[in-house]
């Protein structure tokens, strides 16, 4: 069973428009030691995974 991580507050919605720069979070702060993440997005379950090789594999 997957780990569940601990619910941080939401990002906020802005009702202007997004800035012209994104917002960047490491995969180190994603995954906190971990080699798998589940994400939540409009009701879907997606898995970030790392490879052996050290790559992102985002998968649904």
């Amino acid at each position: 069973m997957p780990t569940q991580l601990p619910v941080q507050a939401p990002l906020t919605q802005q009702a202007s428009p997004m800035p012209a720069s994104a917002a960047r979070l490491s995969s180190e702060a994603l995954l906190r030691g971990r080699r798998e993440v589940e994400i939540e997005h409009a009701g879907q379950v997606y898995r970030l995974r790392l490879t052996i090789l050290g790559k992102l594999i985002l998968t649904k």
